[in-house]
């Protein structure tokens, strides 16, 4: 099977498993999608959404954000890992939302990137869920998941992202990339599949008998 023919059975198959993909993080408004995107690093979604009714009920506008201590934001997140670091980012991520934007969040990637605690592949999911740009943010599900089913070698975040972007087309990119996510979690898990046990897996390489071995993000 070409690499071109299993793409189009996983678009297939995921639409079957997830015709409707909500953002699995709570938010309001591409504000509050920024923040708990960039509180997710390292962290379960069902954690962030723990911590982020308090927090933005405190802080619901990059205004009232910036107007919080340090320390008030720290003792919302403070369950999360590493989370004296990402109140300081939020903190300051409000403030320069303020001085350079308007108290907006931008809609490039270029801008979003120059903001505290916000990678690309945060970016890619606030350009990708809140303003409806086609990108395909590659997390860990995703950086596994291509490797298990033969769509990336896997030699990076980035070569993964590039891989899937060529396989797929543009406008699949923002719903294709929570399916994924939503596999990985209930299938195609780190310890519960290793390329040759969930559906897909079997289907995609039916004479695979030894598990894949992963090149890590």
């Amino acid at each position: 099977m070409r690499q071109r023919e299993r793409a189009e059975i996983v678009r297939q198959r995921l639409e079957q498993h997830y015709p409707t993909t909500p953002v699995p993080l709570d938010h309001g408004d591409a504000f509050t999608l920024l923040i708990a995107v960039l509180l997710s690093a390292q962290c379960t979604d069902k954690k962030v959404n723990e911590v982020t009714p308090a927090l933005f009920a405190a802080g619901p506008t990059p205004q009232a954000m910036a107007e919080l201590a340090e320390a008030t934001i720290f003792g919302h997140i403070r369950q999360l890992g590493l989370a004296k670091t990402k109140a300081r980012n939020v903190k300051r991520l409000a403030e320069l939302l303020l001085e350079r934007h308007g108290g907006e969040v931008p809609a490039t990637f270029q801008a979003l990137e120059a903001l505290p605690g916000v990678g690309h592949k945060t970016a890619s999911v606030v350009m990708a869920q809140a303003f409806g740009v086609p990108a395909f943010p590659v997390d860990t599900h995703i950086h596994r998941l291509a490797q298990r089913w033969g769509l990336s070698s896997g030699l990076s975040v980035k070569r993964t992202e590039t891989d899937l972007k060529h396989l797929f087309p543009k406008h699949v990119w923002n719903k294709l990339h929570l399916q994924i996510i939503f596999y990985g979690r209930e299938f195609c898990t780190a310890r519960g599949c290793d390329g040759t046990r969930c559906p897909l897996c079997r289907e995609l390489f039916p004479k695979r008998r030894k598990p894949v071995v992963l090149q890590r993000p």
